[in-house]
C-alpha cells in the first residue's frame, strides 16, 4: 500500500489517481504522519492486452506494466490485426 502526505498529494494528485486506478493498490493520505484517507477504485485494474499494448507502443505511450516482453513478441490473433489496422495512422 502506498502512502503519501497531504502536501506531496495536492502537487501530484492526478498521477497518484491514475496509479490507484490502473493497479486497484488503495492510497493512504497522511497528515502529520497520522493515516487519515484512504483512496481506493471503484473498479478492477485494467488488464492491457498484447494488441492494446502494441497499439499503445505504436502511439509513443507506455503499456501498462502488466504487459511481459515475451507477451509482446507474441504473435496477435488475427482478430487483433483489424484493430491495429484501423488505428494506423502511418502517412507512408
Amino acid at each position: 500500500m502506498t502512502t503519501v502526505s497531504k502536501g506531496k498529494l495536492k502537487a501530484r494528485m492526478l498521477e497518484y489517481f491514475r496509479e490507484v486506478e490502473r493497479t486497484g493498490e488503495p492510497l493512504i493520505v497522511t497528515d502529520h504522519g497520522r493515516e487519515v484517507l484512504e483512496v481506493r477504485s471503484l473498479a478492477p485494474p485494467k488488464i492491457v492486452t498484447a494488441a492494446e499494448a502494441l497499439a499503445l507502443y505504436r502511439a509513443g505511450t507506455h503499456p501498462q506494466p502488466e504487459v511481459s516482453e515475451e507477451e509482446l513478441m507474441e504473435p496477435l490473433p488475427v482478430d487483433d490485426w483489424e484493430v491495429l489496422r484501423d488505428d494506423d495512422r502511418n502517412p507512408w
